[in-house]
C-alpha cells in the first residue's frame, strides 16, 4: 500500500501528521519574533482583543487567540500568507479520570485563570487504543482534546459554516487524529472552519454492562462526541464558526458514529444540519446484557473480580486502579462460541444501551427514527480488503465471518456462502480471500450505507440524499490485491497533504489520480456550506443526482465522474443482509 498508511487485521493506521516551525532568518527578525511572543499577550488584553481568530498586534507575529471563557488559546498562522488560524489541543472536555472514568464527560473547567494564556500550537495526547503499552509519548488516559483551524480574518460575526469531523479507527483505536484542517479552509476560500477531536475508544470507551450503566454510562465514546458537538455549538462562533450551521462527518467508525448520532435518542438537541459517512461502519453492537462476560474478564484481569460481577464495588475498583493496569485489560480475545483462536476485528463497540441507543441501528432506520437532515454516504469498491483474513478454503471464509459476528449459525454461514461463492484470485492471496472481502466488506460497510440512503429516501425529502461510490484505482493498491480500499478517498476529500503531512499521501494523487483531489474537495465544501454537494461543484463534474429510489449514486473515477444505479446483484445482497441484520447484531 506504500509508506504513507500500514493496514494489520484490527486496525487500519495513518501516519500522524508532523508540523515544522518557521526557520529565523537572521538575528533582527528573529529579535522582533521574540518580543512579539513576550508582550503579545500584553498587548492582546490592553486593546481588549482575543475574542476571535486575528493577528496580533505586531505584525510579523503570527499568533491567533481564542478566548473560550474557561481559557484563552493562543494558536498559530499557518498556510499561504498566514491566512489560517490554527489551534490544537483544545480541551472540550473535563479529564475523564478517576471519579469521571466510565462516566459521560463532564464540561471543561477553568484554565490558566487571571489573564494568562495556554499555547494552541501542539496536539493533545490522543486516546488509548487497544493493546498499546503505557505510558508512551502519543496516547493517554486524559484525551479529550479539539484542533480548529479557521480564516485567520474570521470574527465571531463571521458565522461561517463549521465542518467536524469524527475519525475512525473501529471504536478502538483513535486511528484518524489530528488530520490538518487547513487544505479545506483554503481551498473553500477561506469560507469554513474545520474541527476534529478524540474521543475514547476501546475499554475506556465501550465497557458495558448493567454495573456500568448503575454507576457510570455507556457507550461514553458516544457521548465524547456529542459533548464535543456541544462544545462547537458553545465556543465556534469565538473561531468565526456558525453555531446554527454545523456538518458532521466522519470515516470508518467515524462515520458509523454519524449513523448513530442519526438515529440516536436525544436528537432533539439539533447538533447538527448535515451528515456525511464515508466507508460506513456497522459491526456487531449488542445488547448490554450479552456484553456481561466482557465486563467479567476486565474485572479478573484488573483484580477487581471473581468472574462473577456481582460485587457492588466493582466500579469503585475499576475507578481505583492506576491507568496502566487497566490498559492491560484493554486486549481483545475471541467472542464466547467461536474458535479460540479466531480473535475479531473489533472488540469493543457501541452497544444497544436503550438510552442513547433504544434499539439496533437497522431496525431505527426501518422505523424512520432518525433525525431528517440532508445526507451523503458512500463507499469504495473494496472496503473489505484490508480486513479480511487471507482465506484460502471456504472453511477459513466461514470461521472469520463468525469470529466478527458470532451469532451466526451454520445454515446462517451456508446461506452466506450460496451468495459468495470462490470468485477469481488477487494478487499475493489465498484462493478465497476475494469472497471473504466481498462479503465482509458489504456487511460491514456497503449495505449499512444502502439501508441509510433508503430509509431517508422512504421518510424524507429525497433531494437531500446523497450517495457514491470512489472508484479510483491506485498501482500499488491493484499489486498488493487490494483493489480500491477502505476510506481511500480521505486524501482526495482533504487534499493529499493533509491527512499524513507533506509528500506522504500515495504516489497516485500527485500524479495519474490528481485529477480526482480538487473534484472531491469541492463535492465535500459545497455540502459543508450549503447542504447541496452540487451547489459548488469543480467546474465540469456532474450535478451529484439524489439517491431516489433507485439508488442512483456518484460514480467517482479518474477523469470520469458519472452517475450509476446500484446493481441488482448488490441489492439481492443487501437485502439478505438487511434479513440478518438482528442476527448480527447491527
Amino acid at each position: 500500500m506504500g509508506g504513507a498508511w500500514e493496514t494489520s487485521k484490527k486496525t487500519f493506521w495513518y501516519t500522524v501528521p508532523r508540523y515544522h516551525g518557521y526557520a529565523l532568518f537572521g538575528f533582527c527578525i528573529a529579535l522582533v519574533v521574540v518580543l512579539a511572543l513576550v508582550l503579545g499577550p500584553t498587548i492582546g488584553l490592553l486593546v481588549g482583543g482575543g475574542g476571535s481568530p486575528s493577528e496580533d498586534s505586531n505584525a510579523n507575529a503570527s499568533i491567533a487567540r481564542a478566548n473560550l471563557g474557561y481559557a484563552t488559546y493562543r494558536g498559530t498562522l499557518v498556510g499561504a500568507g498566514g491566512g489560517v488560524a490554527q489551534y490544537l489541543g483544545l480541551r472540550y472536555a473535563a479529564p475523564p479520570l478517576g471519579e469521571m472514568r466510565f462516566r459521560r464527560p463532564g464540561d471543561p473547567e477553568p484554565e490558566c485563570v487571571g489573564g494568562c494564556e495556554i499555547d494552541a500550537t501542539t496536539f493533545g495526547p490522543i486516546c488509548l487504543g487497544i493493546s498499546q503499552p503505557y505510558p508512551n509519548p502519543s496516547q493517554d488516559e486524559d484525551c479529550l482534546f479539539a484542533n480548529v483551524w479557521a480564516p485567520a480574518n474570521a470574527t465571531a460575526g463571521s458565522k461561517l459554516p463549521v465542518w467536524l469531523f469524527i475519525q475512525g479507527g473501529g471504536y478502538t483505536t483513535n486511528s484518524n487524529a489530528n488530520w490538518n484542517g487547513t487544505a479545506v479552509v483554503e481551498r473553500s476560500g477561506h469560507r469554513i472552519v474545520f474541527v476534529n477531536f478524540n474521543y475514547r475508544v476501546g475499554l475506556w470507551g465501550f465497557l458495558a454492562s448493567r454495573h456500568v450503566r448503575a454507576d457510570g454510562d455507556l457507550n461514553v465514546g458516544l457521548l465524547d462526541q456529542r459533548a464535543a458537538m456541544r462544545w462547537v455549538r458553545r465556543h465556534i462562533a469565538q473561531f468565526g464558526g456558525d453555531p446554527n450551521h454545523v456538518v458532521i462527518h466522519g470515516a470508518s467508525a467515524g462515520a458509523g458514529s454519524v449513523a448513530l448520532h442519526l438515529v440516536a435518542n436525544d436528537t432533539q438537541e439539533k447538533l447538527f444540519v448535515g451528515a456525511v459517512g464515508e466507508s460506513v461502519f456497522f459491526p456487531a453492537q449488542p445488547f448490554v446484557h450479552e456484553l456481561e462476560w466482557q465486563f467479567d474478564l476486565v474485572l479478573r484481569r484488573t483484580g477487581c473480580g471473581n468472574g462473577s460481577a456481582e460485587s457492588d464495588d466493582a466500579m469503585k475498583c475499576l475507578r481505583g486502579k492506576p491507568t496502566e493496569v487497566l490498559q492491560l485489560a484493554n486486549v481483545p480475545v475471541a467472542f464466547p462460541g467461536t474458535p479460540a483462536t479466531a480473535e475479531p476485528l473489533f472488540f469493543w463497540t457501541p452497544c444497544v444501551d436503550g438510552v442513547l441507543l433504544p434499539d439496533l441501528p437497522y431496525c431505527l432506520l426501518e422505523r424512520g427514527d432518525f433525525v431528517d437532515v440532508p445526507v451523503i454516504m458512500g463507499s469504495t469498491t473494496d472496503e473489505g480488503t484490508v480486513f479480511a483474513m487471507d482465506a484460502s478454503t471456504r472453511d477459513q471464509m466461514a470461521a472469520f465471518l463468525q469470529s466478527n459476528y458470532p451469532l451466526l449459525s451454520a445454515s446462517n454461514i451456508s446461506e452466506i456462502l450460496e451468495r459468495y461463492p470462490r470468485m477469481d484470485s488477487l494478487p499475493n492471496h489465498g484462493a478465497w480471500f476475494p469472497s471473504t472481502a466481498k462479503a465482509y466488506g458489504e456487511t460491514t460497510f456497503t449495505c449499512p450505507v444502502t439501508q441509510i440512503l433508503d430509509s431517508h429516501t422512504r421518510s424524507t425529502n429525497t433531494s437531500q440524499v446523497w450517495g457514491y461510490r470512489y472508484d479510483v484505482h491506485d498501482a500499488e493498491n491493484e499489486a498488493a490485491g487490494l483493489g480500491v480500499p477502505h476510506i481511500f478517498e480521505a486524501w482526495a476529500i482533504f487534499g493529499p497533504d493533509s491527512p499524513t503531512g507533506p509528500g506522504r499521501g500515495p504516489r497516485g494523487y500527485y500524479t495519474y489520480n490528481a485529477g480526482v483531489v480538487p473534484i472531491m474537495m469541492d463535492y465535500w465544501i459545497s455540502f459543508v456550506r450549503t447542504l447541496n454537494p452540487s451547489t459548488l461543484r469543480f467546474p465540469g463534474t456532474p450535478i451529484w443526482k439524489s439517491w431516489g429510489c433507485d439508488g442512483e449514486r456518484l460514480l467517482i473515477r479518474t477523469g470520469n465522474v458519472s452517475v450509476e444505479r446500484v446493481p441488482d446483484d448488490q441489492k439481492a445482497r443487501c437485502a439478505f443482509w438487511k434479513g440478518l441484520a438482528p442476527v448480527m447484531r447491527q
